[in-house]
């Protein structure tokens, strides 16, 4: 698969459906080392909520469980997403 192919996917969470983001919005950390995606990090927060920090999702590529033409779906639990503040 390549990047191009990922851009415009929404991202849905399997244990509750919700539409968590959309993959073209998103960054992607790679491990320099092999060239591998470690992660997808999608921006947080909105561009009307001046003065508040906005929070990033970083999602483990290992947290994606299907990606399909239209989305990925990826298992949401604690352990797999976290969300930093930037």
């Amino acid at each position: 698969m390549r990047l191009s192919d990922l851009g415009g996917k929404e991202i849905i969470g399997l244990d509750n459906g919700e539409r968590i983001g959309v993959v073209g919005d998103a960054d992607l950390e790679i491990n320099p080392a092999t060239g591998e995606i470690t992660s997808i990090i999608l921006p947080g927060g909105n561009l009307f909520r001046f003065g508040k920090r906005r929070e990033e999702i970083v999602i483990p590529w290992d947290a994606i469980v299907k990606v399909g033409p239209d989305m990925m779906i990826i298992q949401m639990n604690k352990e797999s997403v976290k969300v930093q503040q930037e």
